[in-house]
């Protein structure tokens, strides 16, 4: 016979395949660490955007609050309200014009014009320098107030709020 003898190769017990261990958890695969960064992002872009917003908004209802504490102030002296509003219309123009407080008539209206606004609403703003100076002008105080908080609201949707010195 041959030399070797069966037994050994029946005494040879092969064992199991063994697995690898599960993959830990830590780190996780790249895929995750990009969402992982597009979803601090978006976090990061949404609350920026929604603090922006939020910032424009509180502007406006100051803006418009100040309005409504002028004619409140003024309600029955038309000049002494022309007056007060027209000078809070100079105030929020220096954001688009460096010369706005000193300038009248045309460019006074181009400096308005630079804000979107229709030409009702400009009309209505430039009867506020008639106003002022001559007591006995045609002046309808509820379409003046109510054009300028159009392009007061105009004004502040427009503005780069986020830059510095706009509040």
């Amino acid at each position: 016979m041959n030399g070797l003898s069966s037994e050994p190769q029946n005494a040879l017990v092969l064992r199991d395949i063994h697995l690898p261990p599960a993959p830990s958890w830590w780190p996780p695969a790249p895929g995750w660490w990009v969402l992982f960064g597009l979803v601090c992002v978006a976090v990061i872009a949404t609350v920026s955007l929604y603090r922006r917003a939020r910032r424009k908004r509180l502007i406006r209802q100051r803006v418009l609050a100040e309005i409504d504490a002028l004619a409140a102030r003024h309600p029955e002296d038309d000049a002494a309200y022309a007056t007060a509003l027209h000078q809070l219309l100079r105030r929020a123009a220096l954001r688009y014009a460096p010369d706005a407080h000193v300038t009248r008539g045309e460019h006074w209206r181009q400096v308005l014009a630079g804000v979107p606004a229709d030409d009702a609403t400009l009309d209505a703003l430039m009867t506020l320098e008639a106003r002022m100076y001559q007591p006995r002008a045609e002046f309808d105080r509820r379409g003046v107030q109510a054009a300028a908080q159009r392009w007061l609201a105009a004004a502040v949707r427009h503005a780069n709020v986020g830059e510095p010195g706009h509040a």
